[in-house]
């Protein structure tokens, strides 16, 4: 299978600055990109200008993110923003309702399942012309790519990983995990606590039918992706038959939430997630929305990779990216926009790690010596994450389908007791066949 490699990410960085000089092979010949080296022109008499921009996260990442449309605009007086931010639940339905009426946002952040089947609709705009980017990590570009052509900017990586409450393990009489942990040890920690737990708490939330939990269960056992590049169905059976069981186990004893509850659970919502309520101990997480949850329950959690078997089970990937509709009247200011938001220091300086280490490996040894902690511990879960992390995939066009939809439907049949495992697993098979 094949790896992430340690001198193709921006984590490296941590490990040896001096290999910042093999992240600069991006497209660096681009024509019409803007130099980052030079201040955005200013130029109050040029036609005034909205530009429309969506995008989803948390509080920080939204206060971030205004911060430097402001001073984007203090930049270029004639340049003003209409933006739009949620958080990432609706998102995606909004954004196709808006795109299938031609009405999407100039400037569109983008999920990296998402690339594809945009691109194959021709719904986004190819970049490589309009935008610098030479010092972007080069490992972080595919994925926005069709056809050799940037369609998706990426903003930063990021890793997978767990986070964990820290202070409620402590207070229980239980050892805290450590990098490097395996899957035995994470059900064998779980029968652990399970004689500690307070009426109403919970090991971790109910796993059984998740895309992203199960794809690195399966990673760990040396099974490889759960598609193929070439648009298979890959799910070996043992293992999702094992992994399906061993969380039927939990929900026998009490370990995850019922089911109703397990359904409530909305993440990093101050007053609906269950981790910040202390109703589980665990649940995934990506290295860059630690301060999310830090910032709703200071010092109460940390991060730890994700557990492995065989392999290792976590992965690094593009965050996110930032496109630009076909359909907007302003493109090429958008796309100085976005040139701007990816190479500029003082742009990178005010949106930090909000969405992952960034991209450009210049901005990214800028700011690691500033970094406040609870960043720090992001870039920890990265470092870990980096030699041996799993090759991260979206697959191809139409396969965004089965892993938002087909995926958790049989997450809630096996979390309600509606179908068994061996069920399940035909389930998903048949629902895959229709993209093959």
């Amino acid at each position: 299978m094949i790896k992430w490699k340690r001198l193709q990410i921006v984590a490296a960085l941590l490990v040896c600055s001096l290999l910042l000089a093999a992240c600069g092979g991006g497209k660096g010949d681009n024509a019409g990109a803007t130099s980052s080296d030079a201040p955005a022109a200013s130029n109050a008499a040029s036609e005034k200008v909205k530009l429309r921009i969506m995008w989803w996260g948390s509080q920080p990442r939204h206060e971030a993110t205004l911060k430097a449309l402001e001073l984007y605009t203090e930049k270029n007086p004639h340049i003003t923003f209409e933006p739009e931010y949620s958080g990432m639940d609706g998102y995606l339905d909004k954004l196709s309702t808006q795109a299938a009426a031609h009405n999407e946002p100039d400037i569109i952040q983008m999920d990296p399942g998402w690339i594809s089947d945009w691109t194959s609709r021709n719904q986004l705009e190819e970049l490589d012309s309009m935008v610098n980017l030479a010092d972007l990590t080069p490992s972080l570009l595919p994925i926005g790519q069709k056809d050799g052509k940037q369609y998706g900017v990426p903003l930063g990586s990021v890793a997978f990983g767990l986070i964990y409450d820290k202070a409620a393990l402590e207070k229980l009489g239980v050892a805290t995990p450590q990098d490097g942990w395996t899957w035995d040890d994470f059900f064998a920690l779980a029968e652990e606590v399970k004689p500690k737990l307070a009426k109403g708490q919970y090991f971790t939330l109910d796993y059984a039918g998740n895309y992203f939990m199960f794809s690195a269960y399966h990673y760990a056992k040396g099974k490889g992706t759960l598609i193929t590049d070439d648009g298979k169905f890959n799910i070996d059976e043992a293992t999702f038959l094992e992994w399906t069981k061993k969380f039927e186990q939990l929900r026998n004893e009490g370990l995850v939430p019922p089911a109703d509850l397990n359904a409530s659970d909305k993440e990093m919502d101050p007053t609906a997630d269950l981790l910040v309520n202390g109703k589980v101990l665990f649940r995934y997480s990506f290295s860059n929305n630690y301060t999310t949850w830090d910032s709703m329950k200071e010092g109460a959690f940390d991060l730890v990779t994700m557990p492995r078997a065989e392999e290792a089970g976590g992965w690094l990937k593009p965050s996110m990216f930032l496109s630009l509709s076909p359909n907007s009247k302003h493109k090429e200011e958008a796309a100085k926009f976005i040139d701007w938001f990816i190479n500029d220091p003082e742009a990178g300086a005010i949106l930090g790690t909000a969405r992952g280490v960034p991209a450009n490996a210049k901005i990214a040894e800028s700011l690691i010596p500033t970094l406040p902690e609870g960043e720090q511990v992001g870039m920890k879960l990265i470092d870990a994450t980096t030699p041996d992390g799993q090759t991260f995939t979206t697959g191809p066009e139409g396969w965004v389908n089965f892993i938002d939809k087909d995926f958790p439907l049989v997450r809630d049949e096996l979390s309600f007791g509606r179908t068994t495992p061996e069920k399940a697993y035909e389930s998903l098979k048949k629902a895959a066949q229709e993209y093959e």
